[in-house]
C-alpha cells in the first residue's frame, strides 16, 4: 500500500511545536480499520466456545454473522470499488470466499478468514499511519522560533518561516539553529548527527556552513540565513521520504500477481462447468453440484496458503530473533536482495566514541594510565562526546579522578583545569600547539597527524604548558561488522558500499578493517538517495542499512529498507521495512537466508497445490467426483501445504539460516 505523507501547514503566529514526536503518534485504536477488526475478533472469540460447547446454534451463529460484517464490510466494499474499475479486487475474493464457506455449513472458518483478513488490513493501516507521523514528525527537530539579529543590533524573536535569506540569526549555547545558513561570528561545537551521521560535534567557526535543527554546543554563533524555510536540509528530507513512500512501484506477493487471471479463468470455467451440461440436456441438479464441486476443489485456498504459512513462519522465527519483518511481501523481498548499501554510523559502528589510543610523551613523566586520570579529571565537569569518552575510559580501567578546579571550556579549542596543582589542558592539537614553537610540540603535531590521518580524532594533552601526550578517539567498530560483510557478500555475490556522511578519512578506515572497497563519504541525505538509485539503475535490488534520520530517505527509496531499532531515529524505524531490534547485524544475512528458504518452500506448495487442484478438477470434470470427497481433497491439500509451510518456525530453521 502506498501513502501520501503531508506536513500540516505551519502557522506563524502558532506557538511552539513540540519537540517530543512521539506524543502525536497516532494511537491504534484511532484508526477505523483497527475498530473494525477488533470487533470482529472479538465477536468471534465469543461465537467459538459457545459453538464447541454445544450451545443453541442462534447464539453462535447470530455472534458469527455480526462478526462477518464488522470485519468484512470494508474489505468488501474496496472490492466492489474495485470491480467498479474492472479489476477483481483481492478483497472482494476473499470476501466471497468466506461467504462460500459460510454456504457449505463452514461458518466458523469463514469467520476465522474475516478475522485474518480485517486484522491484516489494520495492521497496514496502522504502519501507514505511523510512517505518516514519524515524517511530521521529523519536522520538530527544525526549533519554530529563532532569534533574528536587527539592523540595529536589537534582538527579536520570529518564527523561524519568517526568516528570508540574508537574516543574521543569533544562535545561543544549547539552542538548535532555526535556519541553514553561515556562520559569520562565533565559535561552537555543533551536533548536525541528525543530518550527516557524524558521531562527534564539529567545530564551527566563521566561514562555515549550518543546517536548521542541530544542535548548538556551549558556544554562541551569529548565522547568516541562505535558505528559507522549505528549501532546508530538514525540509528536504521530509520530502524525500514522501516522495519514495508514493512512487516505490507498489509490490504483492508472487501468488498475488496471478490471481487476477486465475480467479477471472476460474469463475469462467465455473459457468462452463454449469451452462455447457445445461444446453445438452443435462439435469439442473446435477449441473449445479458439479459446478459447486468444481468451484470449491479449483478455488485457490491452497495456492494462496503455499505463500503465506512460510513467510508468516518466517516472520515468527526472525521476530524471535530480535528482527521485526513488518509484512510477508518484505518477507518476500528480502530473498530477492542481490546488493546491500551500509550506513557507518550506529550500523557498522556502536555510534559511540572511545578512546582507541593512549600516546604519553616519553618527557612527560607519565605512563598510559597517570595520563589518562589527569585527562579525565579535567574533562570530567564537560558534557562533550569526546569528553565523556575519556572518562568512561578512565572509569573502565578504575582509576580514581582527582577534583578539578578553575574549570574553563572553550568551544573549539577544549578544557582547562587545575588537577593537582597543575594546570591540565585537553583539547584540540592545531589550537592549543598553536603560537609554540618547541621540539615536544612538533612531536606532538606529528603525532596527532599520524592518527588523524588513520581517521581518529586527536586529541592533546599539556601539562603546565608543556604537551604531555595524545589520545586516538573513534567509534568502534560492532563486533560482528566483519562477519556480517562476508556474510553479505556470499549471499548477494557482491560486496557491500559504504554511504556516510562521515569524513572520508574515518569512513576508508573504518570499510578497509570490515573488507569494503566501494567507499561514498561527506553525504547529505539526497546523495544517499542518488546512490541507491544508481545501483538500481544498474538492474540490483539494493538493500539500505540505517540508523538515522539522515538514513531515512535512503531507507524510503531503496527495495527494502532495515534500520537498527537500539538507537535508531524514529523516523528510520518507520521508514524501514525491517527493524533489527536488538542491533545485533548479524541478523541481516541470516533473515535474507531465511527468506529465501521460505521462498524454496513457497514452490514446493505450489507444486503440490497444482498437483490436487489438477487431479481433483480432471476428477470432477471426466467423471464423477462426490462433492464430500471434493471438499476433503480440498482441504487435505490445504493442510499439508500449510504445514509444510510451518516447517520454518523451527529454532533449527533460523540456525540453518544463520549459518548459511
Amino acid at each position: 500500500m502506498t501513502s501520501t505523507l503531508t506536513p500540516p501547514a505551519v502557522d506563524p503566529a502558532a506557538p511552539p511545536r513540540r519537540s517530543d514526536a512521539s506524543g502525536r503518534r497516532t494511537r491504534v485504536l484511532a484508526l477505523p480499520e483497527a475498530r473494525w477488526a477488533a470487533a470482529a475478533t472479538a465477536l468471534f472469540l465469543l461465537a467459538l466456545p459457545l459453538q464447541l460447547t454445544g450451545a443453541p446454534a442462534w447464539t453462535w451463529g447470530s455472534l458469527y454473522a455480526l462478526s462477518y460484517a464488522t470485519g468484512g464490510w470494508g474489505p468488501g466494499w474496496e472490492g466492489l470499488k474495485a470491480l467498479k474499475e474492472k479489476t477483481l479486487d483481492v478483497d472482494l475474493l476473499m470476501i466471497v470466499a468466506a461467504l462460500g464457506a459460510a454456504a457449505i455449513g463452514q461458518v466458523m472458518e469463514g469467520a476465522l478468514l474475516i478475522v485474518i483478513f480485517a486484522t491484516s488490513g489494520a495492521l497496514e493501516a496502522l504502519a501507514t499511519a505511523r510512517t505518516a507521523d514519524s515524517v511530521r514528525g521529523l519536522l520538530d527537530l527544525a526549533p519554530a522560533t529563532a532569534t533574528r539579529v536587527e539592523d540595529n543590533g536589537n534582538e527579536a524573536t520570529v518564527a523561524v518561516e519568517s526568516l528570508s535569506v540574508g537574516d543574521t540569526i543569533l544562535v545561543r549555547p544549547g539552542e538548535r539553529i532555526g535556519a541553514d545558513g553561515r556562520v559569520l561570528d562565533g565559535a561552537s561545537d555543533v551536533d548536525q548527527a541528525t543530518i550527516t551521521g557524524e558521531p562527534l560535534p564539529v567545530t564551527k567557526e566563521k566561514g562555515d556552513e549550518v543546517f536548521a535543527g542541530t544542535l548548538n554546543g556551549t558556544g554562541a554563533l551569529r548565522v547568516r540565513v541562505e535558505r528559507d524555510a522549505s528549501d532546508t536540509v530538514i525540509a528536504r528530507i521530509v520530502r524525500m521520504v514522501e516522495e519514495a513512500s508514493e512512487t516505490k512501484a507498489p509490490t504483492q506477493l508472487f501468488i498475488e500477481k496471478v490471481e487476477q487471471r486465475y480467479s477471472l479463468g476460474m469463475v469462467a470455467a465455473t459457468l462452463a462447468v454449469f451452462l455447457v451440461p445445461l444446453a445438452f440436456g443435462a439435469d439442473l441438479t446435477d449441473s449445479l453440484l458439479r459446478a459447486m464441486t468444481f468451484m470449491i476443489v479449483a478455488s485457490p485456498c491452497a495456492v494462496v496458503l503455499a505463500t503465506m504459512p512460510p513467510l508468516l513462519s518466517a516472520i515468527a522465527n526472525a521476530g524471535r530473533h530480535g528482527v521485526l519483518v513488518k509484512s510477508a511481501v518484505v518477507m518476500e523481498r528480502l530473498g530477492q536482495v542481490d546488493a546491500v548499501a551500509l550506513d557507518k554510523t550506529g550500523t557498522l559502528t556502536e555510534g559511540t566514541p572511545r578512546v582507541t589510543d593512549i600516546r604519553p610523551f616519553p618527557g612527560s613523566g607519565l605512563d598510559e594510565g597517570e595520563l589518562l586520570a589527569l585527562a579525565a579529571a579535567a574533562e570530567n565537569p564537560s558534557e562533550h562526546p569526546l569528553a565523556r569518552a575519556v572518562v568512561t575510559a578512565a572509569r573502565d580501567r578504575g582509576l580514581a579522578l582527582a577534583p578539578a578546579e578553575d574549570f574553563t571550556s572553550t568551544p573549539g579549542v577544549g578544557v582547562t583545569a587545575t588537577v593537582d596543582g597543575h594546570v591540565v589542558a585537553v583539547g584540540a592539537p592545531a589550537r592549543l600547539l598553536s603560537g609554540t614553537a618547541s621540539a615536544d610540540s612538533a612531536r606532538a603535531a606529528v603525532l596527532a597527524g599520524e592518527l588523524e590521518e588513520d581517521g581518529r580524532t586527536a586529541v592533546l594533552i599539556t601539562l603546565d604548558g608543556v604537551p604531555a601526550g595524545v589520545f586516538g578517539i573513534a567509534d568502534r567498530l560492532r563486533p560482528d561488522a566483519r562477519e556480517t560483510v562476508a556474510s553479505l557478500a556470499t549471499l548477494t555475490g557482491t560486496a557491500p558500499l559504504l554511504l556516510t556522511g562521515d569524513n572520508p578519512r574515518a569512513a576508508a578506515r573504518l570499510a578497509a578493517e570490515v573488507g569494503i572497497e566501494d567507499v561514498r563519504a561527506g553525504l547529505l541525505p539526497e546523495h544517499k538517495v542518488q546512490a541507491v538509485r544508481e545501483v538500481e539503475g544498474g538492474g540490483r535490488r539494493v538493500m539500505v542499512v540505517g540508523d538515522g534520520v539522515n538514513d531515512a530517505p535512503a531507507l524510503a527509496a531503496a527495495h527494502t529498507g532495515v534500520a537498527m531499532g537500539r538507537a535508531g531515529s524514529d523516523l528510520a524505524l518507520e521508514t524501514a521495512d525491517v527493524v533489527i531490534v536488538r542491533d545485533e547485524l548479524a541478523t541481516v544475512p541470516a533473515v535474507i537466508a531465511l527468506s529465501r528458504r521460505a521462498r524454496t518452500l513457497v514452490v514446493q506448495n505450489l507444486v503440490i497445490a497444482g498437483v490436487f487442484i489438477t487431479g481433483l478438477v480432471i476428477w470432477d470434470l471426466v467423471g464423477h467426483l462426490p462433492l464430500p470427497l471434493g471438499v476433503a481433497g480440498h482441504e487435505g491439500s490445504t493442510v499439508i501445504v500449510g504445514l509444510n509451510g510451518l516447517r520454518l518456525l523451527r529454532e533449527s530453521a533460523w540456525l540453518r539460516a544463520a549459518a548459511g
